[in-house]
């Protein structure tokens, strides 16, 4: 399983996300961030097809489980998807 976690430098919605993020790395989750605002997160998210920061997805075996778009979820919504 892997979180992979979209925002934008200048997104007020983004912060949160970040910081759930930062929490999942130091639960020992897989945890990929990607700033749309570069080549590489963009790319990134037209793959995906994100469209709205911030986006969290769960991927197990690259397809996708469960995404949030726009939002974040609690720390306890994600984990449900993680175990």
């Amino acid at each position: 399983m892997e979180v992979k976690i979209f925002t934008k430098k200048d997104c007020p919605k983004c912060p949160p996300a970040k910081d759930l993020g930062e929490i999942l790395l130091s639960r020992g989750y897989n945890v990929f961030f990607f700033d749309i605002g570069t080549i590489d997160g963009l790319t990134e998210a037209q793959f995906y097809g994100v469209m709205a920061t911030p986006t969290i997805l769960i991927l197990k075996d690259s397809q996708e489980i469960k995404s949030w778009r726009g939002e974040t979820p609690t720390i306890d919504e994600i984990e449900k998807y993680l175990k």
